[in-house]
């Protein structure tokens, strides 16, 4: 993916983000964005798994596409973990809105970490890829 491309999808998804929990009319339209967010991101994520753990020939192209998109949607689900969202059909921990300060923190480093990621991947090194992976 050219850096126009990366920043589009990058962009696109803060626009998208910041007003998501002015879309949400009902707690459970929240709880399905964030799922299908991670959903999504979960997939792409994988794919660089599969590379990472030799399940797959790594193609460095693919890596940096896949860790692009995980950077990108790392910054979507966060909105939809408003006030009232904690119950129905939700995986999302308890803690999370007894512990908001830590859950903030975790998830500012997640997205550092994919930030790291995707400038991993772009190196074209399979052990930079494999070590900003497992982080």
């Amino acid at each position: 993916m050219n850096l126009i491309k990366t920043l589009i999808l990058a962009v696109s998804a803060m626009v998208l983000a910041f007003p998501a929990a002015a879309q949400f009319a009902k707690a459970e339209d929240a709880i399905q964005y964030r799922r299908a967010s991670f959903s999504v991101m979960q997939t792409h994520f994988f794919r660089l798994g599969n590379m990472v753990n030799g399940r797959v020939p790594y193609d460095a192209k693919a890596a940096v596409d896949n860790a692009d998109i995980v950077q990108a949607l790392a910054q979507l689900p966060w909105p939809a973990f408003a006030p009232g969202t904690d119950k129905g059909e939700t995986r999302a921990h308890p803690a999370i809105w007894t512990q908001q300060a830590k859950f903030a923190d975790l998830s500012n480093k997640m997205r550092a970490e994919t930030v790291k990621l995707s400038a991993a991947a772009r190196t074209g090194d399979l052990d930079k890829l494999k070590t900003a992976f497992r982080a």
